[in-house]
């Protein structure tokens, strides 16, 4: 049943407004994936809804809310307002739009909210206005079975936040990292030139998915991508 909600964040980033302002309208790919904003009111948005949005509101380093929608009346709003705040930023977070299974929809995007905005602290502490290479995939059909995130887990060798882990990636090489967020559906593991996040989207009925964040000058995301969607495929096979 379609029903409109909203998903909320607020919390401290590390940075400054003025930081966290760029990783938001211009540094999106470094934590969550690549947007692009028309950098004014009325301004246009790429890459974050299916069809475009516009930018309502632009205050740099205070103030920032887009909108799309389609003719069958789904919508969608995101506002973000900054605020300076012991030396970081205060940052709320608002998603409002219509879910159309709000059992199932709901749950993912409250949970899913709560990864990329650690993503984003990760990525201002560590990778602040460095630009990365993004590339995403998804596991076979097999990885919906609830129990198939597990398969990630094992690999990777994570079993709590802060294990130091290193495994093998066959065509990417040797992963080796700190376990920064760690849930039944979400891991996160980031390494000195990479944030690699990890989805168990079958907790929804979905396909198992990565999307990774490359920061090194000569990443090759192309073939980085070939090589993890191998991998999550022997994962299934």
């Amino acid at each position: 049943m379609a029903k409109e909600s909203e998903v909320r964040f607020e919390g401290l980033m590390p940075t400054t407004p003025a930081d966290t302002w760029a990783a938001i309208t211009t540094g999106s790919g470094g934590w969550l994936w690549p947007i692009r904003y028309e950098p004014r009111d009325g301004g246009t948005e790429s890459g974050l809804t299916p069809n475009g949005g516009m930018v309502t509101v632009w205050k740099p380093s205070k103030r920032f809310v887009t909108y799309a929608e389609d003719e069958k009346g789904w919508f969608n709003t995101l506002e973000y307002v900054l605020e300076p705040k012991d030396g970081g930023t205060y940052l709320r977070y608002e998603h409002t739009t219509v879910f159309d299974d709000w059992d199932v929809d709901y749950d993912a995007c409250e949970r899913h909210t709560a990864f990329y905005y650690h993503s984003l602290s990760e990525y201002l502490t560590h990778f602040n206005r460095r630009q990365a290479k993004y590339f995403k995939a998804d596991a076979l059909e097999a990885s919906t079975a609830p129990e198939a995130f597990e398969a990630v887990r094992v690999a990777i060798g994570a079993t709590v936040a802060g294990d130091q882990v290193r495994f093998e990636v066959p065509g990417a090489g040797t992963v080796e990292g700190v376990v920064d967020y760690l849930t039944p559906e979400f891991i996160g593991v980031r390494t000195e030139d990479a944030l690699y996040r990890f989805y168990g989207r079958n907790a929804w009925g979905w396909p198992v998915g990565i999307g990774h964040h490359l920061f090194a000058e000569d990443a090759d995301a192309d073939k980085a991508e070939k090589a993890w969607t191998a991998w999550l495929a022997g994962l299934y096979a």
